[in-house]
């Protein structure tokens, strides 16, 4: 088995990072960091914050002033990346914390213009998908994002939904293999959808890939199970690779109150042999383990993890890279 080494680097600390349950997107070398919580239950901000990632730039970390209505603040909201734009769908706000009910609609954010739309369904009559958070979402890099499971007012969800940008048009999948899951991880590549790990109200899931590869997950043969971690998809050596890492194991009695035992492993599927590694992180520092992050990639060979719940119930405000070599 080859061995897979990546290196991580501390981009920056910062108090107003500090939350868990938001949404982290990569594009042309910058993170958009987007709502989260930092006390239970009470969504942070709507803001935008912006954080530079480019070789030899020192990380300036800014919020970006919003040139339009911004999406209300929310937790537990899952987006994407498709042609350099940023798509969000639903979430959890509002005084009773409910899930955000928006008819379908997915907002779109420019970072150039620093702009958002709310693009709502060509057809209002058209099926659609429920308002849910903790759900995930990925996007095919060419017109569609993909919407998967998640917590709706009540129970959790394991259907799938497509949406066509340009079409402002929904399409209604097959449904992932049950049992149903919020804190689930979905990732794009080589023109399949791969979904693993999740937590179906009693325990964590991690016995398969979307394409229903079974593994062990015994910490040898595979991750073992968790939730709220992430699936993003790199290439290493010129092969194709889904990577896992961090997550919550044992979630605790008081559900979002408290935090359960967390990870910080790191995993590497390879897609053609589908096989896992354990990635040998090294580095002068190391990131704490933690769940209710957000990760995206950052180029092809690196990950970008940003804050997240830590074992002893803090809100996280931190920024790594992880560089594949």
């Amino acid at each position: 088995m080859v061995a897979i080494q990546a290196k991580w680097h501390k981009v920056v600390e910062a108090e107003i990072l500090q939350r868990s349950s938001q949404v982290v997107s990569v594009v042309n070398q910058r993170a958009y960091i987007f709502g989260g919580e930092l006390r239970p239950r009470e969504p942070r901000d709507n803001d935008v914050h912006v954080l530079s990632l480019g070789e030899g730039q020192n990380p300036a970390l800014s919020s970006a002033p919003s040139t339009s209505q911004p999406p209300s603040a929310r937790v537990g909201t899952a987006a994407a990346t498709l042609n350099n734009k940023l798509y969000l769908f639903s979430g959890r706000g509002g005084v009773a914390m409910a899930p955000i009910e928006e008819q379908g609609a997915v907002w779109e954010y420019d970072p150039e213009s620093a702009s958002w739309t709310l693009l709502a369904p060509a057809d209002a009559t058209a099926a659609s998908p429920a308002a849910r958070s903790y759900h995930c979402t990925t996007s095919d890099g060419a017109d569609t994002i993909y919407v998967h499971a998640g917590c709706p007012e009540k129970g959790r969800l394991s259907d799938l939904w497509a949406f066509n940008v340009a079409q402002r048009q929904w399409t209604e999948l097959a449904a992932a293999p049950d049992p149903p899951r919020g804190g689930t991880s979905i990732a794009f590549a080589g023109g399949k959808l791969f979904r693993m790990n999740g937590f179906d109200g009693k325990t964590e899931q991690g016995s398969n890939a979307w394409v229903s590869h079974s593994y062990a997950p015994d910490g040898k043969a595979g991750p073992t199970p968790r939730s709220v971690s992430a699936l993003l998809p790199i290439v290493v050596g010129g092969r194709d690779y889904l990577v896992t890492c961090f997550g919550e194991r044992d979630p605790s009695s008081l559900g979002h109150q408290g935090a359960g035992k967390m990870l910080s492993d790191v995993w590497a599927f390879e897609i053609d042999s589908k096989t896992w590694t354990q990635v040998e992180t090294q580095g002068n520092e190391l990131p704490a383990a933690r769940g209710w992050f957000d990760a995206d990639v950052d180029g092809k060979s690196s990950l970008v993890v940003q804050g997240g719940l830590g074992e002893t119930n803090d809100r996280l405000g931190d920024v790594w890279r992880l560089e594949f070599s």
